[in-house]
C-alpha cells in the first residue's frame, strides 16, 4: 500500500500571516507518574512511528509541555528509556521519558495572554497530556518581551528561537563562563558584553586581559590600557599589598613587614608635612600629624621609605639585625630600576593623581568608551596578583564610596589564577578583594564576571555566589563535578552533555535566564572575535617564520625590559 506524501505544512509565522488557525502542539505522551519535581510520561504508541520526524523528536533537554486544568506546566527532559526492549521490530515497546518540572504558562489576568513564570502551583497528574513545545512556546518561555534581555543566540532545540539572557538578573548577581580550551568561552562573552553595550553606552566594564585577547573586541567602544600608559602609583597599595611587593617571601618576611610598616607611616607624614609647608594658608585636615595610618590613602615617596631604613641602619651596631634593613632596601631599589615596574615605581614626581587614576580605570566619565580593557599579559609574573588586588580593591571602595551610583562590572579572565581554591600557598589579598566582591559587591551595584577554564581549581567561596552559570565544554570529571555542585533549577541533567558540547554551544542556567537552557552564541566574525596569538602549528610551520636579525631584535627587547633605569630621579 502507497502513502500519500502529504503537502509541506507553512510554518506558523505564515500560517498567523495567512490568517489560518495555528494547529495544537502534538500529543506525545501522557503522565504516568509524579513525585515531588519529577514526572514520568510513558509514550503513545504512534509516535513511535514519528520519532524520526523533527517536530516529533524527543531529546534530553526538549522543552515539552502537560496540559492541566488551570495552566500549562512545562519541563525539561532529563531522560528517555525503554525499561522492556522488543526483539520483534515491528512490535512497539514502551518508551519513558523522565521531566523535571520548572514552571508553568498561565493566562495574564489584565491581557489574558500566556505568560511563563518559575514555580508550578498546579502539578500534573495521572493521564495528563505531555506535548512537544512549539515556536510560541518557546519564545514565551525563553524570550519573554517585558523583561529586559539580550539575544547573545540561539536555541539548540529550536534555531529560529532566539537565546536571551535577563540582563538585570545577569549583571546584578555575578555570572561565570566556564569551557575547556579552544571552545569559545571568550567569544561567548565579548557576545554577551557587546550585546549589553547595543542599549547602554554609559555602562563602566572593566576587562582584566591576562592574555591580550580583547584589544580589536569591542573597537572603538573600548579604553585600551597596558603598562605603558597604565598609572597605578605604589602609594594606592594597602599595606598587605604593599607586603606583597616589596617584602621578601621567606624567613625575614615578618621583620621586614615590621620597617615597612613604620617606614610608610613616616614618609606619608613627611608629605603631608611638605605640602603644608608648601602652602601655609592651608587649613590642616584631620589626616595631618598623627592621623595618618598605614592603610590611609595618602601620597608618599619611595625615597623617604629608603631614607628612613638609612636611619634606622645608622642607629644599628650589630650585623645581624641590619638584614632585614638591608633586604627591603635592596628590593624597593631593585623594583625601582626594573622598567617593567615602571607604571608603577617609576613616576619621578609624587602627586595625588587618585581621581586621575580612577577615572581612567573606571571610565568616568565614560566619553564615548565605557569598556576597559588592561592588558596584564606583559606584567611581570611577580607583581600581577598585586595589581590586580589593587584594581578589584579600587572597585569595591569606589562602589561603596559612591553608594552604589556607579554600577560597575569587573571581568576577570583566568580567575581561578589569582583566586585559587587551595590554601593560602598564593596572593592571599586579591582572593580577598574578589571574595568580598562576589559577598557583597551586587550591594553597591558592582558585579563579577569571571572566566575560567578550571572551575575545581576556582576559590569555593567565589565560584557559589554566581548566579548564572554559562557551561560549555567541559571534559574533566573534576570540573564536571564542581557545576554539578553549584547548580540548580533542574539543569543538573543537563550537565552531563557538557562533554559532547560543541564550539560556541553552551548551557545556560540560573538567575540570568528564564529556565536552563542548551543554546549557541552568535558568530562574532573576525572583527570582533578575541584575538588569539597562536594561529596554529599548521600555519606556521608552512612557511619560515623568523630570521636571526627578528630574533636578535626580541632579544633586545627582552634584556631592555629589565634594564635599570638611568633616569631614576629623586622624587621616587
Amino acid at each position: 500500500m502507497t502513502i500519500p506524501t502529504a503537502a509541506p505544512r507553512p510554518s506558523a509565522p505564515e500560517q498567523e500571516r495567512r490568517g489560518v488557525p495555528i494547529a495544537e502542539p502534538k500529543r506525545i505522551a501522557h503522565i504516568v507518574s509524579v513525585s515531588g519535581s519529577q514526572a514520568v510520561a510513558v509514550l503513545d504508541r504512534a509516535i513511535f512511528d514519528e520519532m524520526g520526524r523533527r517536530d516529533s523528536r524527543v531529546q534530553i533537554g526538549s522543552l515539552l509541555k502537560i496540559s492541566t486544568p488551570t495552566s500549562s506546566v512545562v519541563g525539561l527532559v532529563s531522560a528517555i528509556s525503554s525499561p522492556t526492549p522488543s526483539i520483534d521490530a515491528g512490535n512497539p515497546e514502551l518508551g519513558l521519558i523522565e521531566i523535571n518540572l520548572a514552571g508553568e504558562l498561565v493566562a495574564d489576568p489584565a491581557t489574558g495572554r500566556l505568560s511563563f513564570r518559575r514555580g508550578v502551583a498546579s502539578l500534573p497528574s495521572l493521564g495528563d497530556a505531555v506535548l512537544i513545545a512549539d515556536r510560541h512556546d518557546l519564545t514565551r518561555v525563553y524570550a519573554q518581551p517585558a523583561v529586559p534581555s539580550i539575544k547573545v543566540g540561539t536555541l539548540y532545540q529550536d534555531p529560529a528561537v532566539p537565546a536571551r539572557l535577563l540582563i538585570d538578573e545577569l549583571l546584578a548577581k555575578h555570572f561565570i563562563v566556564v569551557g575547556t580550551t579552544g571552545c569559545g568561552k571568550s567569544s561567548a562573552l565579548t557576545s554577551i558584553l557587546r550585546r549589553v553595550l547595543e542599549d547602554h553606552q554609559y555602562a563602566h566594564i572593566v576587562v582584566l586581559d591576562v592574555h591580550n585577547e580583547y584589544p580589536s573586541a569591542f573597537g572603538d567602544q573600548a579604553e585600551l590600557i597596558d603598562p605603558g600608559n597604565l598609572h597605578l602609583p605604589i602609594w594606592l597599595l594597602n599595606f598587605q599589598e604593599l607586603t606583597e611587593a616589596l617584602t621578601s617571601a621567606d624567613s625575614h618576611r615578618d621583620a621586614e613587614a615590621e620597617i615597612l610598616r613604620d617606614a610608610v607611616v613616616v614618609a606619608k607624614r613627611r608629605f603631608v608635612d611638605a605640602g603644608t609647608t608648601r602652602t601655609p594658608t592651608m587649613i590642616r585636615r584631620p589626616l595631618d600629624g598623627g592621623g595618618i595610618t598605614v592603610e590611609t590613602p595618602t601620597p608618599f615617596r619611595l625615597s623617604d621609605v629608603v631614607a628612613y631604613i638609612d636611619e634606622q641602619l645608622g642607629k644599628l651596631e650589630r650585623v645581624q639585625a641590619t638584614v632585614p634593613y638591608r633586604r627591603l632596601k635592596n628590593r624597593i631599589e631593585t623594583l625601582v630600576a626594573d622598567q617593567r615596574y615602571s607604571f608603577m615605581f617609576g613616576s619621578l614626581t609624587v602627586q595625588d593623581t587618585m581621581t586621575e587614576t580612577l577615572g581612567q580605570l573606571f571610565r568616568v566619565p565614560s566619553d564615548g568608551r565605557p569598556v576597559t580593557v588592561i592588558n596584564l599579559s606583559t606584567v611581570p609574573s611577580e607583581i600581577l596578583d598585586v595589581v590586580i588586588s589593587v584594581i578589584s580593591r579600587l572597585a569595591f571602595d569606589l562602589a561603596v564610596w559612591s553608594k552604589g551610583g556607579l554600577p560597575m562590572l569587573l571581568v576577570c579572565e583566568e580567575a581561578h589564577r589569582y583566586a585559587p581554591a587551595g590554601p593560602a600557598d598564593k596572593f592571599a589579598p586579591t582572593r580577598q578583594a574578589l571574595s568580598r566582591i562576589a559577598k557583597e559587591g551586587r550591594k553597591y551595584g558592582l558585579s563579577l564576571a569571571l572566566v575560567t577554564q578550571r572551575p575545581s581549581d576556582l576559590d569555593p567561596t567565589v565560584l557559589s555566589q554566581c548566579s548564572t552559570a554559562v557551561a560549555m565544554r567541559l571534559s574533566t570529571e573534576r570540573d564536571q563535578t564542581v557545576m554539578r555542585a553549584n547548580t540548580h533549577d533542574g539543569a543538573l541533567d543537563l550537565l552531563d552533555f557538557l562533554p559532547l558540547l560543541g564550539d560556541r554551544e553552551a548551557i545556560v542556567f540560573g538567575q540570568g535566564v528564564a529556565m536552563p537552557m542548551r543554546i549557541r552564541f552568535e558568530d562574532l566574525g573576525k572583527e570582533h572575535a578575541p584575538h588569539n596569538l597562536q594561529a596554529g602549528f599548521s600555519h606556521h610551520w608552512k612557511s619560515p617564520n623568523m630570521d636571526r636579525q627578528q630574533l636578535e631584535t626580541i632579544i633586545a627587547r627582552w634584556r631592555v625590559a629589565g634594564r635599570e633605569r638611568t633616569d631614576s630621579g629623586s622624587g621616587r
